[in-house]
């Protein structure tokens, strides 16, 4: 699956909002190129949330492990929860430059983030499950903030 899929795929959830940063968008250059996913009923990017998920293009200052900046390569990135990170990951060591493998997010592994160097063949059904479930989550999540018992 490539990256405009995985960007369509997410479009596609009920009230998902997908935040490309570009040039015109005001966000850091370092952020431009990558994309960022919220629940979002209201299309208005939640000003104290964290996104769901992110595809990453390019390495950081602080994420560089991933070595995603030779042309071609890019991450996607779930918020599965620390017991599913485990689930698929296994305890490591592991090689966090490995390409279609699912691996803990180099920086936020553990925080349940996971991590997919260029998803392939052999991660991306389970990974748009993730996907799936984490918008779910989310969804769950922002629902009890805005409850009036919250």
């Amino acid at each position: 699956m490539s990256l405009e899929q995985i960007v369509d795929l997410v479009r596609s959830f009920d009230g998902a909002v997908v935040l490309a940063p570009d040039e015109d968008s005001g966000a850091p250059e370092i952020a431009w190129g990558d994309f960022f996913f919220y629940y979002a009923p209201d299309a208005e990017v939640p000003p104290r949330g964290q996104p769901f998920a992110t595809i990453i293009t390019k390495d950081y200052p602080d994420d560089s492990e991933s070595q995603l900046d030779p042309p071609g390569r890019w991450r996607l990135n779930i918020h599965a929860g620390p017991a599913k990170l485990l689930e698929l990951v296994g305890p490591g060591p592991h090689d966090l430059s490995a390409a279609d493998v699912f691996l803990p997010h180099p920086v936020y592994g553990a925080l349940g983030w996971v991590a997919v160097v260029n998803p392939g063949e052999k991660t991306m059904a389970a990974a748009s499950h993730l996907l799936r479930d984490a918008h779910a989550a989310d969804q769950r999540r922002q629902a009890r903030r805005r409850s009036p018992d919250h």
